[in-house]
């Protein structure tokens, strides 16, 4: 059996990825994400550009101390000077006391760089990517020279443009990586050139892609199918101006639609859970719509789609969401029929028929609901919740007799004070509770809790996560209907709720009940399992 072709993966989001706008990762942030990309069976590992800042030199410091199974730490820097050989050089030193067991440098390309940034004679930069390279070689076990601007170079000045590469080829680079830093090129103009390229070099090359015409996976992925061995790229794209090519979007695509090895089979499974990890030592939230990854990825809205899916997936996914530590969703809206609701039914434990009445009905109100504003797609716990009601299977755990909710401001300096009076029974026994917030719904949500704890103590466990107020009749101004959206959890799960009013405590209100309904039902649920 012939062996897969393997793709080098080397990730610079700890180089490249922090010269994105909102990103910035502190030293240890550095490491653990380093850890994480070696678990997931990322090859190269770009940690900095050591010298050019304290952050880098102090991150090359501490990884020396740290122990990786797959992934090597590469240290990233430019050619020598024009002015100085490579053994005074102080950026070419500070690799070499970077004591990585790889280095990449980059050089000019582009003829344009070379005359108007270096402002050297076009023969001497060619001395500059020679000598780097074959001085660092002496140094380092693998030496990649990335060809900035080598695309743009290419258009302008093909000659020159190879002249580059089989400089840094003559002295012995590991790898040519062609990059397009400019992000500017497109797929068709990638592949014409890599033809080209491939009758003048013998070295491994490989793909260094900028997003800025949303076109950095496309462009990596033709550079791989005509011959290239080696990907650069950050995770979920993180990189200056319009971002990098995204390794998480590359890495699926080059094993399960390419049939080339890139990480171990069987941890593409954690691509999911690293995409999200790393979005939260960045502090950024996910992107919901991220292929392969994003949550909304596998999702299916229409009544269509879900009834096809339900059936055979691959009517409408491209290819199966586990394989990538993803997971098919089906969403509930007013778009949605009876294959939508079977579906949850089924996810939820619901015995359910396409031809019980039953179904029929929950159909019909689901589409008023959506009508009167609700939402179901972030707030799936409501949904459950209605139709566990309808069925007859949520007990009523508690009963309103009132709430009152008081804004004061007793001067201009002073803060506003939000204080909550809530009173419920729970079988026939009342409770009557006061709370202070720092918002009226806030303090709503603390005074329904606190009534409420001394019959449920597993109430505490539960966190307000998220709270999203959206206007449904923005021409009534201030009178207008509203959705709020609510997302709760407790050590184990997360579950959204929602509920709509043209008064925004109300609907806070209902959307927080169905909270505290959704956690105590399923309380009720363990306990009877327990019980069997």
């Amino acid at each position: 059996m012939q062996k897969k072709k393997r793709i080098e993966i080397y990730d610079t989001t700890l180089r490249d990825g922090t010269q994105g706008e909102d990103i910035s990762f502190t030293v240890s942030d550095k490491i653990r994400i380093a850890h994480k990309l070696d678990e997931l069976g990322i090859d190269y590992i770009e940690g900095g550009w050591p010298g050019s800042n304290p952050k880098d030199m102090e991150f090359f410091n501490e990884v020396k101390k740290e122990k990786f199974s797959h992934a090597r730490i590469a240290s990233f820097g430019s050619t020598r000077k024009a002015d100085k050989i490579c053994e005074a050089d102080e950026n070419i030193q500070m690799l070499v006391q970077s004591e990585t067991p790889v280095v990449t440098i980059f050089g000019k390309s582009w003829d344009l760089h070379v005359q108007k940034a270096l402002k050297i004679p076009l023969e001497q930069n060619l001395d500059l990517i020679y000598d780097s390279i074959s001085y660092l070689k002496k140094h380092f076990d693998k030496v990649f020279y990335d060809a900035e601007h080598f695309f743009d170079g290419y258009k302008n000045n093909p000659e020159y443009a190879l002249k580059t590469l089989k400089a840094a080829e003559e002295a012995g680079t590991d790898c040519l990586v062609l990059a397009d830093t400019n992000g500017g090129t497109l797929p068709f103009e990638i592949q014409k050139i890599v033809r080209e390229v491939k009758k003048h070099i013998n070295a491994p090359f490989g793909a260094h892609m900028h997003n800025d015409s949303e076109t950095a996976v496309a462009n990596s992925l033709i550079l791989i199918h005509e011959g290239g061995s080696h990907v650069q790229g950050t995770i979920n794209g993180f990189g200056e101006r319009c971002g990098n090519a995204n390794l998480v979007s590359i890495i699926p695509a080059l094993m399960l639609k390419m049939g080339l090895g890139a990480i171990p089979r069987d941890n593409l499974k954690k691509l999911r859970e690293v995409a999200r990890f790393v979005n939260e030592i960045a502090n950024l939230p996910h992107d919901k719509h991220q292929p392969y990854v994003g949550q909304a990825a596998f999702a299916h809205k229409g009544g269509v789609h879900v009834s096809a899916v339900m059936k055979t997936p691959r009517t409408y996914e491209h290819i199966d969401p586990e394989l990538v530590g993803n997971h098919r969703r089906v969403l509930i809206s007013d778009l949605s029929g009876k294959s939508n609701i079977l579906y949850k039914a089924e996810e939820f434990g619901i015995d359910l028929s396409k031809s019980d009445e039953k179904t029929r009905y929950l159909v019909q109100m689901l589409k008023e609901m959506e009508h009167q504003g609700y939402q179901f797609e972030g707030a799936e716990a409501s949904f459950e919740l209605i139709m566990r009601k309808y069925l007859g299977e949520v007990p009523r755990f508690f009963r309103l007799r009132g709430f009152r909710v008081i804004d004061e401001k007793r001067s201009e300096s002073e803060p506003t004070i939000s204080e909550a009076t809530v009173m419920i029974e729970v079988e026939g026994e009342k409770e009557h509770t006061a709370s202070l917030g720092n918002g009226p719904v806030n303090a709503l949500d603390n005074a329904l809790r606190k009534a409420l704890i001394s019959f449920y103590p597993s109430l505490k466990q539960v966190k307000l996560k998220d709270y999203k107020v959206r206007v449904l009749t923005a021409e009534k101004g201030t009178a207008a209907a509203v959705r709020v959206l609510i997302e709760s959890g407790d050590e184990e799960t997360a579950w959204g709720t929602v509920g709509v009013s043209e008064n925004i405590i109300e609907a806070s209100y209902n959307a927080l009940v169905d909270s505290i309904n959704y956690k105590l039902f399923k309380d009720s649920l363990k306990k009877q399992k327990k019980k069997k």
